[in-house]
């Protein structure tokens, strides 16, 4: 049995997943533009992750751009039933790989039927509405002009759940007054905990909260108190990272990204992982650290 189930699951919308999931990102180029360096090694990650028992994948069309979805057909279409995948819109690509907002309704509209076509599917399960805000953080403003277009797909059948990425704690009011939201995605990770609040209050109404870069995107995370307790229960410290992640909250929902078979089976074997209180105590000290 795969130890994937070990993590436990949680609520998307009206599906249940398992609490460990796959990223997707990094299937695509350098920079996550263009096509992968190992078409045949990318195929077979998203097949060894379906068969593990990962039943969440997230991605987005601009990966690539295209080139995620396109992989995620090719490798696993006809989808198995339990499967949810996850895509993003609110931003493009240019020739050059730069990362820019594509909000306007026409554009958002475009970006829905895109998905649909390159995953092959008549509804998406789920649709993240992505701010670009600052850097890697949000910015507070009204959501609602770009949220009501998302809505008004989903009344026509097109999508079935609507998450939320880079937001604040008022904007996910705003939105819920909408439309209901399925997941929450921002940055979060042991060393960077300003979501601690927001992720309790959505825990408390059952909705998911998938931290991205949880292990510290462009900046790895790095720091002695998290390779100590690695050390002491003999695990990596990413997976340790990992493993503080699951333990936080129940409807932390993670979405690990690699490009590697055998990364994908450490990261896999997180779910195995049971921190004890001394270990969380260790670690917690970090974001407190930080903050």
């Amino acid at each position: 049995m795969s130890t994937v189930h070990q993590s436990g699951t949680f609520r998307l919308g009206d599906r249940i997943v398992n609490r460990l999931g796959y990223g997707a990102m990094q299937l695509a180029g350098p920079g996550v533009f263009g096509p992968p360096r190992d078409r045949d090694a990318a195929l077979a990650v998203l097949r060894e992750a379906v068969a593990q028992g990962v039943n969440h994948i997230d991605t987005s069309d601009y990966y690539g751009p295209y080139v995620t979805n396109r992989l995620i057909r090719e490798a696993l279409a006809p989808y198995p039933d339990d499967l949810v995948i996850v895509t993003k819109v609110g931003a493009r690509r240019d020739d050059t790989g730069a990362w820019l907002p594509a909000m306007a309704p026409d554009e958002l509209r475009e970006a829905v039927h895109d998905n649909l076509r390159n995953l092959g599917l008549e509804a998406l399960d789920g649709v993240n509405l992505r701010f670009m805000g600052d850097g890697h953080g949000p910015v507070e403003g009204t959501i609602a002009p770009e949220l009501r277009v998302l809505a008004d797909l989903q009344r026509q059948g097109l999508i079935r759940h609507i998450g939320l990425s880079n937001v604040t704690a008022a904007q996910v009011a705003e939105a819920q007054d909408i439309c209901p939201i399925a997941c929450v995605q921002n940055l979060y990770n042991v060393a960077n905990r300003a979501d601690d609040a927001l992720i309790d209050m959505l825990a408390g109404q059952g909705i998911a909260y998938v931290p991205f870069f949880p292990l510290g995107g462009f900046s790895p995370l790095q720091s002695t108190t998290l390779s100590e307790v690695a050390a002491r229960i003999g695990a990596t410290p990413m997976q340790t990272a990992l493993a503080w992640l699951l333990r936080r909250a129940p409807n932390i929902l993670l979405i690990p990204g690699t490009s590697s078979v055998a990364h994908l089976r450490e990261n896999l074997a997180v779910a195995a992982i049971d921190l004890p209180d001394e270990a969380m105590a260790a670690l917690d000290g970090i974001g407190n650290a930080a903050g």
